[in-house]
């Protein structure tokens, strides 16, 4: 599988405790998981995957999955926060929601993170593992959210919520046609056509 993958129905579920988590044992049973579960994905649909195929994988048992991830989905979507957090990390983004610089930077690194991943940029009418895009949706969205979260703009009508699944699904879309574009722009040139249509949503 592509190097985006590693080390990263839920499409309105948040990155919440079960990514978070510090504990040094916790961790690295979160990330034989989350490896387990690359390797599969290597060898079959996600929607083929199960629980005990992944346990079997990470050699671990099931109370041990159930203890860290809710299911499979949040196992999923942990793995790409991750990735995408690291992402993030490597070209020293941090997404506040107050500034246009940021939002490009974001956007640039959802760009650069599809151009990554395995399944996106292939050819016509084979669409993305389903379960990927919502993740990655579900990422997106959750970062977005925070940073509005931090600044509310009292004039807004649309909530922080409406405003950031509209805009992850904007900035998630644009990308993803993007990426699977013959002769496409570069990704700079593309982040900055993409900040241009949403950025007038972020206030």
């Amino acid at each position: 599988m592509n190097e985006v993958f590693q080390s990263v129905e839920a499409p309105q579920v948040e990155p919440t405790e079960p990514c978070m988590r510090q504990d040094p044992r916790s961790r690295r049973t979160r990330e034989l998981l989350q490896q387990a579960l690359a390797k599969l994905m290597e060898e079959k649909d996600f929607d083929k995957i199960s629980v005990n195929d992944i346990t079997g994988a990470a050699t671990v048992n099931r109370a041990t999955f159930y203890a860290h991830y809710p299911d499979k989905f949040a196992l999923l979507e942990c793995l790409v926060a991750g990735q995408f957090h690291a992402l993030l990390d490597e070209r020293g983004v941090s997404f506040n929601g107050s500034c246009s610089s940021a939002l490009r930077a974001f956007v640039l690194g959802v760009c650069d993170f599809l151009a990554r991943s395995p399944g996106v940029d292939c050819e016509p009418g084979r669409p993305m593992e389903p379960h990927m895009e919502s993740a990655v949706v579900a990422v997106v969205r959750g970062m977005l959210l925070e940073g509005m979260r931090n600044h509310i703009d009292p004039s807004s009508t649309a909530s922080p919520e409406l405003r950031s699944a509209t805009i992850s699904w904007a900035i998630f879309g644009a990308a993803k046609e993007w990426v699977r574009t013959q002769n496409r722009l570069s990704s700079d040139e593309i982040a900055d056509i993409i900040t241009s249509l949403v950025g007038p949503l972020m206030h």
